[in-house]
C-alpha cells in the first residue's frame, strides 16, 4: 500500500475491553489506517485479579487480549500471549501476555508504557492503551444495593449503574489525543457494565468522546449476557449507555440476533449481518458494516 493510500485510511479508537474489543480491533484491521485500543483495566478475576492483588498493577488481561487481535490470525506470538502455565507453581494459570506485561511493568515502573513496549516486542499492527493509568474498582448500584469489583458485577442482576473508584481515575494523555484525532469512535460488542461502561465511565474519556469531531458508533451485542444484563434489549443496552451520559451517534446491530426492542431518541439504528458461524462478530462483516457507517457521515457533519 503506498503512503498516499495509506493516509486516506481513517483513523478508528475502539474502546471497551475482552473479547469483544478484540473482534473491533480484528475490524478495524481491515479498514482502517490508524488503529488504537482503549481498553478497561478494571478486571479483578481469574490471572488479571490475581496479579492485581499481588503486584497492585491494573488489569492486564483484556490489554493482552486486544494486543494479541492486532496480530495476524494466524500469529505463533499472539497463540503465546494467550497461552496459560500449568502445574505447580507460582504462574500456574497466568497467560504469558499477562506476566509479560507485569514485568515491563515491574521493571519500568509505568502500566502504560508497559503496555506500550509490550505491543512493539510483538509487532502489534496499532496502539492498546488502558483506560485508566492505575488501578481501580468497579462499583455497580442496582436493586440489590451497591456491589463492589467487575467478578461480583458480572455475576449479578439488576445492576442498572456502575462508577469507578477512584473517581478521579485518570487516562494516559495518548487516550485523550487519540479520541481528538480519530474518524471513528467504536464502543463494544462487549459486557454493557463490566467492559464497556467500565471504559467510559472515566470521566475525561466521557469528556473527550462528547467532543470529539469522530462518529461514534455502539455496536450491540449479539445476545445478552445473563445475569449481567438478563432480559436487556438492544434499546436497553443502548439506554443504560445514554443514561451514564456516554455520547452515541450510531447503533449498529444485527436484528436477525438480539431483539432490537423500542429505540431511544437520539443516535440512529443501522442493521446489518455482524454474526459469525462461531456466534461471535464476524471480523469482515464487522468492518464492512463500520466502514460503510463512516462513508456515510463525512466528518464535517458529525459532533
Amino acid at each position: 500500500m503506498s503512503g498516499s493510500q495509506q493516509a486516506a485510511r481513517p483513523s478508528v479508537v475502539a474502546i471497551g475491553g475482552g473479547h469483544g474489543a478484540a473482534q473491533t480491533l480484528r475490524a478495524a484491521r481491515l479498514y482502517a489506517g490508524d488503529v488504537t485500543a482503549i481498553i478497561s483495566v478494571a478486571d479483578d478475576g481469574g490471572s488479571s485479579g490475581r496479579l492485581r492483588a499481588e503486584l497492585g498493577i491494573p488489569a492486564p488481561g483484556d490489554i493482552r487480549r486486544c494486543i494479541g487481535a492486532l496480530l495476524p490470525d494466524d500469529s505463533p506470538i499472539a497463540a503465546a500471549l494467550e497461552h496459560r502455565f500449568a502445574g505447580p507453581g507460582g504462574e500456574e494459570g497466568h497467560a504469558f501476555g499477562n506476566l509479560l506485561i507485569a514485568a515491563l511493568t515491574e521493571t519500568t515502573g509505568d502500566f502504560a508504557g508497559a503496555v506500550a513496549m509490550a505491543a512493539r516486542i510483538v509487532g502489534a499492527a496499532g496502539r492498546v492503551l488502558p483506560a485508566t493509568r492505575g488501578p481501580v474498582v468497579l462499583k455497580g448500584t442496582g436493586s440489590s444495593g451497591e456491589i463492589s469489583g467487575q467478578a461480583r458485577i458480572r455475576d449479578s442482576g439488576g445492576v442498572s449503574r456502575v462508577e469507578l473508584l477512584p473517581g478521579d481515575a485518570s487516562p494516559p494523555a495518548a487516550a485523550l489525543e487519540a479520541i481528538a484525532e480519530a474518524d471513528q469512535v467504536v464502543i463494544g460488542p462487549g459486557s454493557l457494565y463490566t467492559s464497556l461502561l467500565a471504559a467510559t465511565a472515566v470521566d475525561d474519556l466521557r469528556l473527550a468522546i462528547a467532543e470529539t469531531p469522530a462518529q461514534i458508533v455502539y455496536v450491540a451485542n449479539l445476545r445478552e449476557q445473563p445475569p449481567e444484563t438478563a432480559g436487556l434489549d438492544v434499546a436497553g443496552h443502548v439506554e443504560a449507555l445514554l443514561s451514564h451520559r456516554v455520547r452515541l451517534d450510531a447503533v449498529l446491530a444485527d436484528d436477525s440476533a438480539m431483539p432490537l426492542g423500542a429505540m431511544p431518541r437520539g443516535p440512529r439504528l443501522e442493521t446489518a449481518r455482524l454474526a459469525g458461524s462461531a456466534g461471535s462478530h464476524d471480523p469482515a462483516l464487522l468492518a464492512s458494516a463500520l466502514s460503510d457507517l463512516l462513508a456515510g457521515a463525512p466528518r464535517a457533519e458529525r459532533g
